[in-house]
């Protein structure tokens, strides 16, 4: 950029990718116009100055309420990275960071697990071109195979994220993912049984890691136990899954998971801030069923249908910051006008929500957030192409129960073909032969062959019209 540029040409010039990515977007279900509804044009439209803030109580950090989630990073070709297989578009990485930067937004939340092991570089060097003190790093030590227990790799593995990620000291340092697998069997093997999290405690001590936390996933008594130690290990932070459907019903979508409305509460008796991920539930609370479409646009007409999701975990006062993975400009745009500054919900927009979960729990869709923890397949399966395509038809309408549905005709040709632009022939749930490698990584606890073996029964009743 030349030296010269105005401030408003170049936030400008940061959002001209609009267009582009809207044609992306245009064969992606139509998210912007069917699912998401109105969102921002540009970030452009958006104020620089109006940025919500809370404030850290252990180190006094201003966080940005509004988080940047690394997860999903764009490529070349694109796609997210989770999603597709070519390498990661830096430059429009760098033009994302310094669109959320320049928009007040302060908190980069990255792993050694993200975008096949290169989302810390990529994160890394958007983020040295700007000031240190400018923003907080979030990373995580993400030792989650076995070959990565003993302490001298576990180190290995957090002092490579310093490397990548181009800094001598990391902001907010998180135990990844507690209460997965094993539960407490694993946690131990992970940070007990190694000194890992004695190690981690010194480093903060030192002053090379700033804030020291916790992400957790599954077993609750892991949660309850770390929480027990809290006068011991002074947890600066914790980071839970949280969104209007998961504060009651998280039980109900799978046995194993924890309501949010627990999780949040026992923080807040502590005075422990938290972080939200997954406040769009994999994405769910933004391709949410028409008829949730039609209740949530009756409501706020000009407010996208995410943003119902984001307002709401912004609105609780004991959270720290809301992560959202945004690998498009105009989920940035739309995710900036919720929080340049929020507007919190009201007690009956509340209660309004919480009305809209109930509906949403009688749509028996799978509860996969497209994490892709359970990836890659030994056989070449694109899970959770299987699973988010069945989702999509779902919220549309586009499975047949009956053959003698008015619909089916329609409704069969919806499913099949768009499962076949969806998810190559090869890689499809008919290929699958239970092996279970999958099951035991996925944090929402899915019986990954029994869904999969369902939906091929299902897929196969429609080509033969046995429906």
């Amino acid at each position: 950029m030349h030296k010269d540029i105005n401030r408003r040409d170049f936030l400008r010039r940061l959002g001209l990718g609009g267009a582009a990515t809207a044609a992306a977007l245009a064969g992606c279900d139509n998210v912007a116009e069917k699912t998401a509804g109105k969102l921002a044009a540009s970030a452009d439209d958006i104020p620089t100055d109006r940025m919500t803030y809370r404030t850290n109580p252990s180190t006094g950090d201003k966080v940005s309420l509004l988080g940047y989630g690394c997860m999903r990073w764009p490529t070349v070709d694109g796609s997210s990275v989770r999603d597709g297989e070519s390498d990661i578009d830096q430059q429009m990485v760098n033009r994302l960071v310094d669109t959320a930067i320049a928009h007040g937004v302060n908190y980069f939340d990255t792993s050694p697990a993200y975008c096949k092991g290169h989302s810390e570089h990529a994160t890394g060097i958007a983020l040295a071109r700007h000031p240190r003190e400018s923003f907080f790093i979030a990373t995580k030590l993400s030792n989650f195979a076995p070959e990565t227990w003993p302490r001298e790799k576990s180190i290995a593995m957090y002092r490579n994220s310093l490397k990548e990620l181009q800094t001598d000291y990391i902001d907010y340092m998180l135990l990844h993912a507690i209460g997965m697998g094993e539960g407490m069997e694993e946690y131990e093997n992970r940070y007990v049984r190694n000194g890992m999290l004695d190690f981690l405690m010194k480093e903060r001590e030192a002053g090379r890691i700033r804030n020291l936390g916790f992400s957790y996933h599954g077993d609750i008594k892991v949660f309850d136990y770390l929480l027990s130690r809290h006068d011991e290990y002074k947890w600066d932070f914790v980071q839970i899954q949280l969104n209007y459907v998961d504060w009651k019903h998280a039980k109900e979508v799978n046995p194993r998971n924890t309501d949010a409305e627990y999780l949040y509460n026992e923080l807040a008796s502590r005075g422990i801030p938290a972080i939200i991920m997954e406040p769009l539930l994999g994405g769910r609370l933004s391709n949410v069923p028409d008829h949730i479409v039609s209740r949530l646009k009756q409501r706020e007409p000009e407010r996208s249908v995410a943003s119902w999701a984001f307002r709401y975990a912004g609105t609780h006062p004991g959270v720290l910051t809301v992560l959202s993975g945004m690998t498009y400009m105009e989920h940035l745009a739309d995710n900036l006008a919720s929080f340049c500054p929020l507007k919190p919900l009201t007690d009956d927009e509340l209660g309004f929500l919480y009305d809209t979960a109930d509906l949403m729990m009688q749509c028996p869709t799978v509860p996969c957030n497209d994490c892709k923890y359970c990836m890659p397949c030994p056989y070449g399966l694109d899970i959770p192409g299987v699973l988010l395509h069945y989702n999509k038809c779902v919220n549309e309408g586009n499975v047949p129960r009956s053959s003698q549905d008015p619909g089916y005709a329609r409704e069969r040709r919806a499913f099949l073909v768009g499962y076949d632009r969806s998810v190559p022939r090869l890689r499809q749930a008919s290929h699958c032969i239970g092996c279970g490698q999958c099951a035991p990584h996925c944090p929402q606890s899915i019986d990954i062959p029994a869904e999969l073996h369902r939906i091929d029964n299902f897929v196969e009743q429609l080509k033969q019209n046995t429906i």
